[in-house]
């Protein structure tokens, strides 16, 4: 494991193969190790860089403070790869992952390459649909949800609050249960950011922002995952001016552990 100092914090990083970089970014209750299937096939082709996002583990964090937060680690990201002198990478981004390396691509346009949207979350402003069919799906309320979670895990009740979360997240109401043991622990690992996310304010997505992202970009969708979700990458298929999707099937919103090879495969169509 590496560390790199970004504005005073060690961000911790893991790293394999050569040339072009590829900067992966997790989810929420993720960390750098929840692309451990897919870096090395990535890396026959490309410098692999998985991050872990500030307090996530390995740090154990208390919950404390407000630097737990997309915007501060969006700006983490664009400055490893500055520190780092990676630029310009492919950057790819999942759930909260999507968001913050949207916001990367968004203010720092000239520290990206290609730029994989993996069914990003967070706020949507309406011009986002503009031009869309009408929909009744709505984006998921999650507000009170994390709520619920950040007091179950405040007071030591791990699984208790973790499962209800990411059932409903994934889409599935077994998924907490269905997931493999080593994922839980990733999650249980990470519990504690909770404790942070369910206080943060996003900005939410917007059309003119989608707009002015020139990057080529992947644009990928669970097969059964939330309309939510689906109706967000709908949202930015219609916007950016060089976007294309593709649906990883047997998926739900964690789609590259549900389909590790087709998330693969899809990755390196795109970027070859």
């Amino acid at each position: 494991m590496l560390t790199a100092r970004v504005d005073g914090y060690d961000l911790h990083y893991t790293e394999l193969g050569s040339g072009i970089p590829l900067v992966l970014v997790h989810g929420s209750l993720g960390d750098q190790r929840w692309w451990c299937e897919h870096m090395a096939p990535l890396a026959c082709h490309y410098r692999v860089i998985s991050v872990s996002l500030r307090h996530c583990w390995p740090e154990r964090w208390d919950g404390n403070g407000d630097d737990f937060n997309a915007n501060r680690q969006a700006l983490d990201i664009s400055e490893l790869i500055q520190v780092l002198k990676l630029g310009p990478v492919h950057l790819l981004g999942l759930s909260r992952g999507g968001y913050i390396a949207y916001h990367v691509a968004v203010e720092h346009p000239e520290l990206i390459r290609r730029l994989i949207l993996a069914e990003p979350s967070g706020p949507v402003d309406p011009s986002l649909f503009e031009g869309l069919p009408p929909s009744d799906t709505q984006v998921m309320p999650l507000g009170q949800l994390f709520a619920d979670v950040a007091e179950n895990i405040r007071n030591g009740r791990i699984d208790e609050g973790l499962a209800p979360a990411v059932a409903a997240i994934d889409g599935s109401p077994t998924a907490w249960q269905d997931r493999p043991e080593w994922m839980r622990q990733i999650m249980r690992d990470n519990a504690r950011t909770m404790l942070g996310q369910f206080r943060e304010t996003r900005a939410p997505f917007t059309r003119v922002e989608a707009q002015s992202i020139q990057a080529p970009t992947l644009l990928l969708k669970g097969e059964h995952s939330p309309r939510s979700f689906h109706r967000i990458v709908d949202g930015f298929l219609a916007a950016l001016p060089y976007g294309r999707q593709a649906v990883i099937p047997n998926a739900y919103h964690a789609m590259n552990i549900d389909n590790p090879s087709a998330f693969t495969r899809e990755v390196l169509a795109f970027l070859a």
